[in-house]
């Protein structure tokens, strides 16, 4: 996902951060294939192309299927979990939530659908703020701390360019936040925000990509502002970094076309994947697809 906003409020009495985001899926996304264990399974098995990427109940994956059989009281049924990885970490792209998300309703169809989508969405804020957005058709506005969920109609036709650039390094969002400068927030009404982009599209003016993680991440990764500059320089047609970063997100096409691709693609600092929007359809069984 991408966020076409982040605008933050407050920080809460529990310390995480009253929020106000428009959250976007892109067809970038990593892939899940589930498969039924035989009767008599005592747990579930996972396992991951990635290095590095744990497999054990660590994973929000296995956690969100340990969380079905709890939340629904079906007992005794266990997957075999592959995981073939695609997206960074550290990216702001919400990789661990959507594969969570996917998990939950990947069990829910191998059990016979003994749980609703409302009923999913609800549970889901026990595993992590950005999950129930994935839940979701694909756009949505998300307060709270992310996990009270408002759908609103895609801002874009389904398959509008954007390309996703993340450097090398990732961001701890922990540490974006202890950056954040609570005097320079953005006094926009995120509300106004949203009316501007339910009006305008994607091709809303400059001034409403607003995300108040970007000055905090910049200071934590003085390179990332030279890279947005650089992205801008490009001639996308509009460029911002999602979530609390590293990635950032450039919608449009770049002014030089393909020879934008061939330059940042030879370099060694940074990965670009270009990709597009989607959302999923609305079928009981329709889940997000390339």
């Amino acid at each position: 996902k991408i966020n076409l906003f982040v605008h933050i409020i407050r920080k809460r009495p529990d310390n995480f951060h009253e929020l106000g985001s428009l959250f976007q899926t892109t067809a970038f996304g990593d892939v899940l294939e589930f498969t039924a264990l035989p009767d008599g399974s005592e747990r579930d098995t996972m396992e991951c192309d990635m290095p590095g990427v744990p497999v054990d109940g660590r994973n929000l994956v296995l956690r969100a299927l340990a969380l079905m059989r709890e939340k629904t009281g079906v007992s005794g049924r266990y997957f075999h979990v592959n995981l073939i990885k695609k997206v960074p970490a550290q990216g702001g792209l919400g990789g661990g939530s959507g594969n969570a998300a996917t998990a939950m309703f990947g069990a829910n169809e191998l059990l016979g659908r003994p749980a609703t989508p409302e009923q999913m969405v609800e549970w889901s804020g026990e595993l992590g703020s950005d999950i129930t957005f994935f839940l979701s058709r694909g756009s949505a506005y998300c307060t709270g701390r992310g996990e009270i969920l408002t759908p609103v109609p895609p801002f874009a036709e389904p398959g509008t360019g954007v390309c996703i650039v993340k450097p090398a390094g990732g961001l701890s969002t922990p540490e974006v936040f202890r950056a954040l400068d609570y005097s320079k927030l953005s006094a926009t009404d995120p509300e106004e925000l949203l009316g501007r982009f339910r009006e305008e599209g994607v091709m809303t003016g400059w001034e409403n990509y607003v995300n108040d993680l970007e000055a905090p991440a910049f200071s934590v990764m003085p390179a990332l502002a030279d890279l947005k500059k650089e992205l801008v320089a490009a001639g996308f047609d509009r460029v911002l970094m999602s979530g609390s970063g590293s990635s950032i997100f450039c919608i449009g096409k770049p002014s030089e076309g393909k020879a934008f691709f061939q330059r940042f693609g030879a370099r060694k600092d940074v990965d670009v994947f270009p990709t597009y929007f989607i959302n999923r359809g609305d079928g009981v069984g329709d889940w997000f697809e390339e």
